[in-house]
């Protein structure tokens, strides 16, 4: 019996700041970070989990961390692996911990760290105009056809960049050499341009309720499918409102990577206030949580486009889409997954995109749920002994 003996934490930070990755209306200084957790067994298998944070956040998260995987350490594999969804309620289940959640904040996205870990055992705003043209153009030319834009600092600046973006997605002349346009009225309600490229935008709960609805009608000249996390995320009835306001436009409503548990996914499905439910494999409590919100999203008829970016999001989504498309929705045709090209050269097993702009299927049977971290990567940048961290200390 393979038993659970200890784990390892590590907080690993990369100073995206620099260079204005990730930046948005509402985080202006963003330093992508991993607070990373391995499970140590006792014998060859380890467990390799993370959530996410944008910096000094990885000081409480890391030690809520330790709180949770506590309560592992002992178990053997085989009664945790028997029934997950048990085991999941268990780690949820610390009445000391429970009471600064309940399943909510810091503890929740703890968890999932936990949770993931054990899963693994088991099996941008700050662009210049040319910048966003250049990048538009490449991502075509690599494949994608759904664009995602940052919105909500500044209303002209919005739209002159939504008008760059559509300029390109939607001119055949920039097409891939023997790409075809993709038939626009097979992507019912995507509000698609004449090549079959789809433009989404994103405020990051910049507004309030009436700001989010007429902000975004003033958006509508440049058609986007969703507006994303345009108010607080809490907001159920807030969100159910923007989408009411917002239909007859043909514009829709997308949130969930900060929805801190599945009962706030199911209140926005029960309100209909989403046309898109975005899940976060990090703030969720890990597979077994976004499970539940996969079979939810079924049952209401909700397209998931899984929440990816930051650092290791890319590398566990791809698995949670390859979950929802053969186990419960059994759909592709809208259901989308974000990618972002940046630090997936931390990780052992980094997620790789093919020239039709599709990830490519995990196929190494080593990789488990692909967020093992290279040791170079910890040696440079975990915090606050990293030699980055060190050499930044020293100036």
């Amino acid at each position: 019996m393979v038993k659970i003996t200890g784990y390892k934490i590590r907080d690993v930070r990369f100073p995206t700041s620099l260079t204005g990755d990730g930046t948005d209306a509402m985080n202006t200084e963003c330093d992508y970070s991993s607070a990373y957790i391995t499970l140590l067994t006792d014998s060859d298998l380890v467990g390799h989990g993370m959530t996410f944070t944008i910096g000094r956040g990885n000081d409480i998260v890391c030690n809520a961390i330790s709180q949770v995987a506590d309560r592992l350490v002992g178990k053997e594999t085989e009664s945790l692996f028997e029934n997950m969804g048990k085991t999941w309620e268990y780690l949820v289940a610390d009445p000391q911990l429970r009471w600064i959640g309940p399943e909510k904040g810091v503890i929740h996205i703890a968890t999932g760290a936990v949770d993931n870990a054990l899963w693994d055992i088991a099996g941008w705003l700050g662009y210049d105009d040319e910048k966003v043209k250049r990048l538009t153009l490449e991502a075509l030319h690599a494949g994608f056809n759904h664009f995602k834009m940052k919105v909500g600092a500044d209303r002209d600046n919005d739209l002159r960049r939504g008008k760059i973006i559509r300029s390109v997605i939607d001119d055949p002349a920039n097409l891939p050499p023997n790409a075809k346009p993709r038939d626009p009225a097979t992507l019912v309600g995507k509000n698609a341009g004449p090549t079959g490229n789809v433009l989404m935008i994103d405020a990051n709960q910049v507004w309030d309720v009436p700001q989010a609805i007429e902000y975004v009608k003033s958006l509508q000249e440049i058609r986007p499918w969703f507006i994303e996390e345009p108010t607080a995320p809490d907001d159920i009835l807030g969100h159910a409102r923007i989408r009411k306001e917002l239909k007859e436009y043909g514009i829709g409503v997308a949130t969930g990577e900060h929805a801190h548990n599945r009962m706030v996914f199911k209140q926005l499905m029960q309100a209909n206030a989403i046309d898109v439910a975005q899940i976060d494999s990090c703030r969720l409590a890990g597979v077994s949580e976004v499970l539940s919100v996969l079979l939810m999203a079924a049952k209401f008829g909700v397209p998931v486009t899984p929440h990816a970016g930051g650092v290791g999001l890319c590398e566990y989504v791809i698995h949670l889409s390859l979950i929802d498309y053969i186990a419960v929705s059994g759909s592709i045709d809208r259901n989308v997954l974000e990618y972002v090209d940046h630090l997936h050269e931390h990780f052992t097993y980094p997620c790789s995109i093919n020239s039709q702009g599709h990830y490519n299927v995990p196929s190494d049977s080593k990789e488990g749920y692909s967020i093992e971290m290279k040791e170079s990567s910890f040696a440079e940048f975990e915090f606050p002994h990293g030699s980055y961290w060190a050499s930044v200390q020293k100036k």
